[in-house]
């Protein structure tokens, strides 16, 4: 080997990055010791920023294009590194390639369910989850807040802090869109703007920039929405009189179909679902219970009197002996004239005289 070709391994003429995967933000390019030759080529792609930094300070930026580095280029390293108009030696210094193409499809969801305020429901723990985008904006506000001298920097390490920042936001979000969670649903398009608005900043302070925003879904706790569902099926019912009515007429066919003890259950039944029908409209309408708009409610009307017993066969005056009539049984027969009844060995009637 040469001196020639020794000198020449140990001068880098061309700086370049070819992206090798989707998740890499930041990649800084290995020097090994090596040194960047005056006249070397910078090559930027698209969706690419290249910086150098010298002794951990970021010097010069360079967007896409094709450069030959020089004094007139790198017009802030020169400054620090002192060099004059023109400098005729290799230098040393770090350059970290960023891919600035949007990074789309990023996942953000609520972990735990979050509290806000509802005008109709009061305090509501809702869970949401949807998508976003965003890309570098600002290489050099990345490598100072976020990425530094570390030598690969991916999604993956961002992400996180990313989807606490989106969470934070929606707190507030939520409290100043001032929509009710019934309507969320119709309004997410406007909800999510709400809240991309609010990130925007936040975004613009890592040096990234924020291109979209999407709330996917929206939802309640399993609990906290079966609740939900049994007053939205109240709401839809309506009048609860006339409910009940309803699911009584229903029921006759069934009723009349049983017999006996199935008929008696099926009506103890229906009396109850009457009776809990009337006590739900009673609550639902509490000043139904009192016209006047206050104290107790009216007493019940008093129960009907229960029927008297029926009374005893009143005797027969003139029956044999002033007492009363023989009942028909063994020892008695009945007259084949008049029908009353006479014992069974007399031979006329002691009420009208036929012989027997």
């Amino acid at each position: 080997m040469s001196l020639r070709d020794f000198l020449d391994k140990q001068f880098i003429k061309v700086v370049q990055w070819t992206e090798s995967d989707q998740d890499t933000l930041a990649w800084r390019f290995p020097m090994r010791d090596m040194e960047i030759m005056n006249g070397g080529q910078l090559t930027v792609r698209d969706s690419q920023a290249a910086a150098f930094v010298n002794e951990g300070r970021i010097a010069d930026i360079f967007g896409p294009g094709l450069y030959t580095l020089s004094t007139q280029n790198l017009p802030i390293l020169t400054d620090l590194m002192n060099w004059s108009k023109q400098f005729n030696s290799p230098f040393k210094s770090d350059v970290y390639f960023y891919s600035t193409r949007i990074k789309t499809d990023q996942r953000w969801g609520t972990a735990t369910p979050i509290t806000i305020r509802d005008k109709e429901f009061g305090a509501v723990r809702l869970r949401g989850y949807g998508i976003y985008s965003w890309h570098i904006e600002n290489p050099r506000t990345f490598y100072t807040k976020v990425s530094g001298t570390r030598e690969i920097y991916k999604i993956a390490d961002l992400e996180g802090q990313l989807r606490n920042t989106i969470v934070g936001r929606m707190t507030g979000a939520f409290a100043e869109s001032g929509v009710p969670f019934l309507d969320m649903a119709a309004n997410q398009v406007a909800l999510g703007d709400k809240i991309a608005e609010g990130l925007k900043p936040q975004f613009a302070e890592l040096g990234i920039a924020l291109d979209s925003f999407v709330v996917e879904n929206l939802s309640l706790p399993e609990e906290l929405q079966k609740m939900l569902d049994t007053r939205v099926g109240m709401n839809m019912i309506g009048d609860m009189g006339r409910y009940t009515q309803y699911q009584v007429a229903n029921s006759m066919p069934i009723a009349a179909a049983n017999e006996g003890g199935g008929l008696a259950g099926i009506g103890v039944g229906l009396g109850a679902g009457l009776n809990m029908g009337a006590q739900m409209m009673n609550a639902l309408n509490p000043n139904q219970q009192n016209p006047g708009g206050g104290g107790a409610a009216p007493p019940a009307p008093p129960a009907p009197p229960a029927p008297a017993p029926p009374a005893p066969p009143a005797a027969n005056p003139n029956a044999a002996g002033g007492g009363p009539a023989p009942a028909a049984g063994a020892e008695t027969k009945f007259c084949v004239e008049c029908g009353k009844s006479m014992p069974r060995r007399a031979k006329f009637c002691p009420e009208c005289g036929s012989q027997q």
